[in-house]
């Protein structure tokens, strides 16, 4: 199914277009839409993603297919190009070089998110949630505004994953309620994060593309709060009662843990006020933050080696640059393959053709909608990529729908986010494609009702 309407969607671009290239600077559009190169190069990314849906049944990485689809399709442009004219190569540097800066931020979010683990902060946490024992429906609550909280901060995957494990605790041997909590826990994860620069890679995406400030996405919090209220009031009636069992954990902090902690939280300090104050690229902010982690590290690393030798024991090194180094690496040049792949499509002129065909014939509001449903199907990631290389005429109003949109409209299925495609394998069968698709007219429920909220406060917004 997924395949099928990306298929669908890509093939409905095709129309006539003189064969030849344009100079536009960054926006290089060579008109290749009637040409060879441009079906071939269609295909490829077809046939690539067909890869990436197929990815745990052919057993093939993610980033494979897209990374190879991305430098067949930008070797048939330079071909055609001939190096006449250096097109081609500025299209690849200035793809690239988008593609650098929300690298070193992720690298820098995933190696923050990775050191917490590590120093058990999440398992603290969730034996927090476990020990108090808490009724099923006071855990539904809990579970799912932590998991809108924090995925502002980390990323909806890492805090999907985390509740989850407090829910699979404490829910054992209950299904309806695990079933419903990790839809909860989806939907919640999603909608946290598209109201934060920090929360989702779209929303990090439209941040570093200027088309919104770090402020402005505050503006959709309540639309965002009332996608994830409307589907939980209404799961919130098919919840079971009581309590489960209490347990006893013994979960704590260890040395370091605080202080990676505090100092995330000035990373982001410094990310936001570098970016708005001095103007400088959200990565400038983030490797500064990297470097105080490094400060950090050292000191977890002399007081680890100190008690060690306290103790008679072989001291155990703690490296910053290990923790990197077990970085999500298929995720990350995932990324790179989609970025690649859709500024080639772009430079081909694809993305042209479907500002004139969606924006330009549906409207704003209407595409804005469509993408997000789309989001559903095909990955919120390429789907936002491709609004921004289209760079459709909309004002703030429309730039904040299409990123709520983008960030909540996987909620509609399981497949839709990777917090639900993670969650599927975590539960083991407990929540699953068909147990989210009952709930998706009420998932559906609350994506209108945030889009009516969001047109409604933030009218002022939409000038066009």
């Amino acid at each position: 199914m997924r395949w099928l309407t990306a298929l669908g969607t890509l093939t409905a671009l095709l129309a006539s277009a003189p064969v030849s290239a344009t100079e536009t600077g960054a926006n290089v559009n060579f008109h290749l839409t009637q040409h060879p190169i441009g079906w071939f190069a269609l295909a490829l990314f077809v046939l690539a993603y067909v890869a990436v849906i197929l990815e745990e049944r052919i057993n093939v990485a993610k980033s494979k297919p897209v990374v190879l689809a991305a430098a067949l399709i930008w070797g048939l442009i330079a071909w055609h190009d001939g190096d006449a004219n250096g097109l081609a190569r500025q299209g690849f540097e200035d793809m690239f070089l988008q593609y650098a800066e929300i690298f070193f931020f992720l690298v820098v979010a995933m190696t923050y998110v990775t050191a917490m683990g590590e120093r058990g902060v999440f398992e603290a946490l969730r034996g927090q949630l476990i020990r108090r024992g808490f009724s099923f429906r006071s855990l539904f609550w809990i579970t799912g505004l932590l998991a809108f909280f924090l995925s502002p901060v980390l990323d909806n995957l890492t805090t999907a994953l985390v509740m989850s494990a407090v829910v699979l605790a404490v829910g054992a041997g209950n299904t309806r309620f695990i079933t419903l909590a990790l839809i909860n826990l989806v939907v919640a994860a999603n909608a946290g994060g598209a109201w934060s620069a920090f929360g989702d890679i779209t929303t990090l995406m439209v941040w570093q593309a200027h088309k919104a400030e770090f402020f402005d996405f505050f503006r959709i919090f309540l639309p965002a709060l009332v996608n994830w209220l409307v589907p939980a009031l209404l799961m919130f009636l098919a919840l079971p009662k009581g309590k489960p069992a209490s347990a006893v954990t013994d979960n704590h902090i260890k040395p370091g843990g605080i202080g990676i902690c505090l100092t995330f939280a000035l990373t982001i300090v410094i990310t936001v006020t570098g970016h708005q104050l001095l103007g400088m690229p959200t990565v400038y902010g983030m490797l500064t933050g990297l470097a105080l982690l490094n400060l950090v590290a050292t000191r977890i690393d002399y007081s680890q080696r100190r008690y060690a030798l306290a103790q008679g024991a072989e001291p155990q090194t703690y490296s910053i640059f290990r923790i990197i180094a077990n970085a999500e690496w298929d995720t990350l040049l995932f990324f790179y393959g989609v970025f690649a792949c859709v500024g080639g499509l772009a430079a081909i002129g694809y993305l042209e053709l479907a500002s004139h065909q969606l924006y330009g014939n549906l409207g704003p509001t209407v595409s804005n909608a469509a993408m997000g449903v789309l989001s559903a199907v095909v990955d919120n990631i390429p789907i936002m990529f491709a609004v921004i290389k289209m760079n459709p005429p909309m004002d703030m109003g429309q730039w904040l729908l299409i990123t709520l949109t983008a960030g909540v409209g996987g909620s509609l299925l399981s497949v839709g986010s990777a917090a639900g495609v993670a969650l599927m394998g975590a539960s083991r069968g407990q929540y699953t494609f068909m147990s989210h698709l009952r709930w998706s007219w009420a998932i559906g429920l609350g994506y209108v009702a945030s889009i009516l909220l969001h047109m409604w406060l933030n009218a002022a917004l939409f000038t066009g």
